[in-house]
């Protein structure tokens, strides 16, 4: 009889997940306004984070979100809007 090894309930769903915490990703397009990861969130202006900007995955998050932390804070973001980006180096 084989064994397969077990997982906690939660992370399932996230080995699935094509953005990993820890990985680099890239932003595909600016979307209209940005949500900062903080325990309060606040909106802010869409100009602090370029299409392109690489960042790097800090938290998943419901919904298929992901908190991404760019150059100019960390920000809540749908993970169709990201994409893996390889690391440079």
């Amino acid at each position: 009889m084989a064994t397969t090894p077990t997982t906690p309930a939660g992370s399932a769903a996230a080995s699935n997940a094509p953005l990993p915490v820890g990985a680099p990703v890239r932003l595909t397009a600016r979307p209209s306004y940005l949500k900062t990861a903080d325990p309060m969130p606040m909106l802010r202006p869409p100009d602090l984070v370029d299409a392109g900007e690489v960042g790097m995955v800090v938290a998943l998050r419901p919904l298929d979100r992901r908190a991404v932390r760019f150059r100019r804070g960390t920000f809540l973001l749908a993970a169709a809007d990201l994409e893996p980006a390889a690391v440079e180096g």
